[in-house]
């Protein structure tokens, strides 16, 4: 089940509208209280990518600055945040000082009269990377079946720009029918891979034409080819699962260069 089978129609449905919009957000939940607070354990809310309460509750005034500075690093970093809000005199008490992160957990001063603590978990959701894969080819298809299995947004066509903040790839598996074109249609866009089924040799032929076609040395230069990590894959599935790996690795990647 995801979270937001757990969640109220409201919740459940701001969740909805955004993946449909492809935009980044964060579940927040309250985890555990201590003292008089106007949200208890088990509280949850949706938090847009501005940091900003779409729906849900997580208490009053005291929380909002915590929960906003947490929630922008957690979509910038794409690492679940731990917040404490608790009152200055229990902060002196532990040695932390508002802003301090401990054993992983991120301290919040809270001003508000009520003077209680609150501890609340935020996740981000960012949206799926996509992978465009070109071609009708056996390794094609293997691999727009098997890429979703990894959180992969699928697509068979060159359609859209690339969208800032997230990251796309497009693999050209075309084998002999049409690369060319497709090669030209995936550089065209700004996609963060680009990578070319077939060998070393046959590429370098390819670079070529395109060169004459008028497209640029460095655009030529960033498509990885042969595509995928070298297992001596030998079938179609086996091909599409080193390609896979590559495309594993450049997310990881992308997510641990984030500040």
């Amino acid at each position: 089940m995801t979270p937001a089978e757990f969640m109220d129609a409201d919740l459940a449905q701001t969740v909805s509208a955004l993946r449909d919009k492809d935009e980044p957000f964060a579940f927040a939940t309250i985890v555990r209280t201590a003292g008089t607070t106007a949200a208890k354990p088990g509280a949850k809310a949706i938090i847009g990518a501005d940091g900003t309460i779409l729906n849900g509750f997580l208490g009053g005034g005291c929380t909002r600055g915590a929960v906003k500075r947490a929630t922008l690093i957690a979509l910038n970093s794409g690492a679940p945040q731990l917040v404490s809000v608790a009152p200055e005199d229990f902060l002196n008490d532990i040695g932390v000082s508002a802003g301090a992160m401990v054993d992983g957990v991120t301290y919040a001063r809270n001003g508000c009269p009520s003077r209680g603590t609150i501890d609340i978990f935020i996740e981000p959701c960012l949206p799926m990377p996509e992978l465009t894969v070109l071609g009708a080819s056996p390794v094609a298809e293997a691999l727009a079946e098997l890429a979703p299995h990894f959180h992969w947004s699928v697509s068979r066509a060159v359609e859209a720009p690339a969208i800032v903040g997230k990251l796309q790839a497009t693999v050209v598996a075309t084998q002999g029918q049409g690369d060319l074109d497709a090669l030209r249609a995936a550089l065209g866009q700004s996609a963060s891979y680009v990578a070319f089924v077939g060998s070393h040799k046959k590429y370098a032929s390819l670079s070529k034409k395109l060169a004459d076609a008028g497209v640029s040395q460095s655009d030529i230069d960033r498509v990885v080819a042969p595509a995928g990590l070298d297992i001596g894959a030998v079938t179609p599935e086996e091909i599409a699962l080193s390609i896979l790996g590559e495309l594993i690795q450049i997310r990881r990647r992308d997510l641990e260069r984030r500040p």
